[in-house]
């Protein structure tokens, strides 16, 4: 496997402004896109393997047992595989090994804000599909990420965004992402989503709330990652994880929760951010879908929708999406 990086400079800067941006808020917010340090990465593998979490197993059923068909409904010789999000690699190895056995010629093209992401997942594709087929990374955010990889495509391409990232969105801007990456897109090329699907609350609620607290841990490494790259000093005994199911939005939502009134001061800012105790921030949403929603949102942003594929239990779905354009 030939492997290439491309970066962005300026995430960085990025990460400075929404940190300033969220923190002056009322209520606080931090952007969930940023959890993923290398221990914060490191965490999450650990909660995909957890019992109470099933997001992961439960996509990881569909593509091992599902991605032979959804590769057979692309007619195309040569595929371009664009993945929003590096991951460890596991999930999209299925689809690999799909194309490659359909006697496909691949080009794999990841993107992530992460340049250590991309570590792992070169080391596993380079001992699984060592010369099978090209991969060029690019550290980017997504829609700049689809921008330049569409440069350096030439086939059709087969774009990814799997797990529930899409869930993290709320509605009005789950319906500009995809638009924008409609816009990016060629009619004709294929889009495969991740969604998770509503059921059980409880179920839910240990998910997000696993019994060893490995989600505690993810979510309050957030201020970890501020204090060692932006030299802030706050005391992560200070903060509480709490997740929660909002019924009215359909979302399960993530705080941290300041246990006292304290000053946090941020050296790189140079700002004094005041909390209030029991002051929440919240980190993230995550939307939760019913079938008919997911033909809602591709009809609504230019999409026909392909093929649902399921896990056993119904917990779980990759919606594959075509793009409609007017040609």
């Amino acid at each position: 496997m030939s492997f290439k990086l491309i970066k962005e400079t300026e995430l960085h800067d990025d990460f400075e402004i929404e940190i300033l941006t969220g923190l002056s808020q009322s209520p606080k917010k931090l952007s969930s896109k940023y959890f993923y340090d290398e221990y914060g990465s490191e965490l999450f593998q650990q909660i995909t393997h957890h019992n109470d979490y099933y997001l992961t197993k439960s996509e990881k059923e569909i593509l091992a047992t599902r991605s032979n068909d959804l590769i057979k409904n692309i007619l195309d010789a040569n595929i371009d595989l664009i993945e929003l999000g590096v991951g460890d690699g596991h999930k999209t190895t299925h689809l690999i090994n799909a194309i490659l056995n359909n006697k496909k010629r691949l080009k794999y093209i990841p993107i992530d804000i992460s340049e250590k992401a991309f570590q792992q997942m070169n080391e596993i594709y380079s001992k699984t599909h060592n010369g099978e087929f090209e991969t060029l990374g690019i550290v980017a955010d997504y829609i700049d990420g689809i921008r330049i990889a569409k440069k350096q495509s030439n086939s059709r391409v087969l774009l990814l965004f799997l797990g529930s990232n899409i869930g993290n969105f709320d509605s009005t801007n789950t319906k500009s992402f995809l638009k924008k990456i409609w816009n990016q897109l060629n009619h004709g090329d294929y889009f495969l989503i991740g969604f998770d699907l509503k059921k059980d609350i409880s179920t839910l609620m240990r998910a997000y709330n696993d019994s060893d607290g490995l989600t505690e841990k993810f979510n309050l490494n957030i201020l970890n990652r501020i204090n060692n790259t932006m030299q802030a000093d706050f005391k992560i005994e200070n903060f509480q994880h709490f997740g929660c199911y909002n019924p009215i939005l359909g979302a399960m939502e993530s705080f941290l929760i300041s246990l006292k009134d304290q000053d946090v001061y941020v050296k790189k800012l140079s700002q004094v951010f005041s909390f209030k105790r029991y002051e929440p921030i919240h980190l993230e949403y995550s939307f939760k879908y019913l079938e008919s929603d997911i033909f809602d949102l591709a009809k609504k942003t230019g999409y026909l929708v392909e093929e649902i594929y399921h896990d056993s239990r119904k917990f779980f779905a990759n919606a594959l999406w075509k793009v409609e354009k007017n040609v």
